[in-house]
């Protein structure tokens, strides 16, 4: 399909230039950004000068989840793990994990977000679920002591990544603290064989640190570079504790800092030093929302907010965080999954975008567009999604999914874990 989208404002986040014109896509691929051109299209979209952004990136989360919203709720960490999410997601099925994943995805696409970094189960039920209403992801191996194993987790590597255009798979595993130090060093050496990064829950707590440091005398971070697990790269995610070492293996070693502020505040978890980190050298970062078990809103308003205003505080400094840098986390936080295609908006990038409605009061009048974004915006300003050229949100309506349906079988099932 081609679609001319015109009367258009982009911001294509290769800068912070606001281009006025058009934005042409030709199957899954922009084909053209600027002027307009002599061609035919399969539809026409006057956007009255509107926004285009590139579709942020979810790059932490746990998408079934959604059937968790709400149930385990005012917990600590620990407490809310091993006493209320472990023993209900026992009890998943493929059937759940179809209509939970549906259900997030819905959800990501209200917000504008066009690709997920997904750690989870049943991952076939999960891949049908996005395929099924063509959304984007990026598996991440999730193996624990409870479940998985490394040679299941390069056999995933190998099967997902041959699966299509939509679906990717990253090398993971769930944390420190629950798996064992031999399944640790079996993933460091798949890292090095496939030659490929690895990713893991990552100091989200003070407790899980001084874990770590009982158990090997060091903290999560240096104990994975001292297995040899970040040799090609990689990262964590949360990251909140973490010391001025840790900090110089991330940057020694251009690995991905993941952070993921609602769900750290609502698990009282702690706010992540991204200040800081840049300040010791670190450079790549991404947002994630987490799970709706632990957030419990998927939404990238909320998180770019909380990213700014959190590092303010804990800076005690107005200026720390820029409005802009922010939005670059959130969106090119495509590279850290994986996706060197869907991180601006260019000629021969992927089609993957949001439409955001400036005319509404939150976002006049329009003095800068990037903090608008940031400080004022929210879900309520996304008027379209479009993933690989193919309109998956607009207007409050879902072209490939019955909404209704979804919404109905989301309730008749939660009766399984409560």
């Amino acid at each position: 399909m081609k679609l001319r989208f015109y009367n258009a404002k982009i911001l294509t986040m290769e800068n912070e230039n606001i281009i006025e014109g058009e934005l042409h896509t030709d199957g899954g691929k922009i084909s053209h950004i600027g002027g307009k051109t002599e061609d035919k299209f399969d539809r026409e979209i006057d956007l009255g000068g509107n926004l285009m952004i590139p579709g942020f990136k979810d790059a932490h989360t746990h998408s079934a989840m959604t059937f968790l919203r709400s149930l385990a709720d005012d917990l600590p960490l620990n407490d809310w793990l091993y006493n209320q999410v472990f023993p209900r997601e026992a009890k998943l099925t493929e059937e759940t994990v179809y209509v939970y994943t549906q259900l997030a995805n819905m959800e990501y696409l209200t917000s504008g977000i066009t690709s997920s970094f997904d750690m989870y189960m049943k991952l076939p039920a999960y891949v049908k679920a996005c395929n099924d209403m063509g959304y984007r992801t990026v598996l991440c191996g999730s193996i624990n002591d409870f479940g998985g194993t490394v040679e299941g987790i390069e056999e995933e590597f190998n099967t997902y990544n041959n699966s299509g255009e939509l679906i990717s798979y990253q090398l993971g595993f769930h944390a420190e603290y629950t798996t064992k130090r031999e399944t640790l060093e079996k993933l460091a050496a798949l890292s090095q064989k496939l030659k490929k990064p690895l990713y893991a829950h990552n100091s989200e707590t003070k407790a899980e640190v001084e874990g770590c440091k009982e158990r090997y005398g060091i903290t999560p971070t240096q104990l994975f570079d001292k297995l040899g697990m970040f040799e090609y790269g990689g990262g964590g995610f949360h990251c909140v504790w973490f010391d001025e070492r840790d900090m110089e293996i991330f940057a020694e070693k251009g690995l991905w800092m993941v952070t993921n502020p609602a769900s750290n505040l609502k698990l009282a978890s702690g706010i992540a030093p991204i200040c800081e980190m840049r300040r010791h050298g670190m450079k790549n970062f991404a947002i994630g929302t987490d799970g709706a078990a632990s957030n419990n809103c998927l939404d990238m308003f909320r998180e770019m907010f909380l990213v700014c205003g959190l590092q303010k505080v804990r800076e005690e400094d107005a200026a720390a965080c820029p409005a802009f840098d922010v939005l670059e986390m959130a969106t090119k936080g495509a590279l850290a999954m994986g996706l060197t295609d869907c991180d601006v908006l260019a000629e021969g990038k992927n089609a993957d975008f949001a439409v955001i409605d400036l005319k509404q009061p939150n976002m006049q009048p329009l003095h800068n567009i990037a903090k608008n974004l940031v400080y004022s915006g929210s879900k309520q300003n996304v008027s379209m999604t479009v993933i690989n050229g193919q309109i998956l949100y607009e207007n409050g309506e879902f072209p490939t999914v019955d909404k209704e349906k979804i919404y109905a079988e989301a309730n008749r099932l939660k009766s399984v874990f409560v």
